[in-house]
């Protein structure tokens, strides 16, 4: 077996950026604009060698996918709803069944749901040779009928490789404002079990092939996690940095970054 493309030291220079969002004073953002500004995009079928060694065509969808809260697991059920035998091969069996509980940390043992792992992928993954397409069948369904992906997904599947993490901020001032961190997923985000990935794509060269930057590519996602106002400021100020070249480089990605966008002259 060949072994998993070659992957850069997460531990590289980042240039990071924060500012505070026009639509809300007491709303901060904190991003990581080497991640931001790199050349990622999901390679799934294309170069992808998976989390798990000897089955690329799985991507990373080999655990199942854990619910954040109960919005996401009832949007997600809607969209189980709307599922076809078209598009989706294990619906037949676990249409009504979908998901199980499972344990977020094995030292607390605390249980949560998530989607059922069925032969050591997500129920939702659809194998290679099925007449309707590989792939996930809820990221399918928003294609077919014109919507985004984060719109039937959970969320830890549209918002990867992305982290964003929150929490509130006691100034000395004795004012308050909520954090918003928006990073990149790397292997560190899954614990002591990201040692054990076979490959994981967010420092790989392999992945980091698109023509505009993720602030870009990512924008529905983004604007998502962000709110639209924060993230038109978030792309206006990483564009700026990107045009007076004050940004680090992701080492995954094409240098300069730059030659990589199509801006107005």
């Amino acid at each position: 077996m060949q072994p998993p493309p070659e992957e850069v030291d997460p531990d590289h220079a980042r240039e990071w950026l924060e500012f505070t969002d026009p639509a809300d004073p007491e709303h901060r953002v904190r991003a990581d604009l080497t991640w931001l500004t790199s050349a990622w995009t999901c390679v799934f079928g294309r170069g992808c060698a998976g989390v798990v060694a000897g089955r690329a065509q799985d991507g990373c969808c080999n655990h199942g996918a854990f619910f954040t809260d109960t919005d996401d697991l009832a949007r997600v059920a809607s969209a189980v709803e709307e599922l076809t035998d078209a598009d989706w091969q294990r619906r037949g069996e676990w249409a009504t069944d979908w998901t199980e509980p499972d344990a977020l940390d094995e030292e607390d043992g605390e249980a949560a749901l998530r989607t059922r792992v069925v032969d050591g992928v997500c129920v939702f993954n659809n194998r290679p040779d099925f007449p309707g397409g590989g792939g996930c069948a809820l990221h399918a369904l928003a294609l077919r009928t014109g919507r985004h992906p984060l719109e039937t997904k959970p969320d830890v599947c549209w918002q990867l490789p992305v982290r964003r993490e929150q929490e509130w901020v006691d100034r000395p001032d004795d004012t308050r404002v909520l954090v918003s961190t928006i990073g990149e997923f790397d292997r560190r985000g899954w614990g002591p079990g990201g040692h054990d990935l076979h490959w994981w794509c967010t420092g790989s060269p392999v992945a980091h092939v698109a023509a505009e930057p993720l602030v870009d590519t990512y924008a529905p996602e983004l604007t998502e996690l962000l709110g639209a106002t924060a993230y038109a400021e978030l792309r206006r100020l990483a564009h700026a940095r990107l045009d007076l070249g004050l940004v680090a480089p992701h080492p995954a990605s094409p240098v300069p970054v730059e030659l990589h966008r199509r801006r107005p002259t």
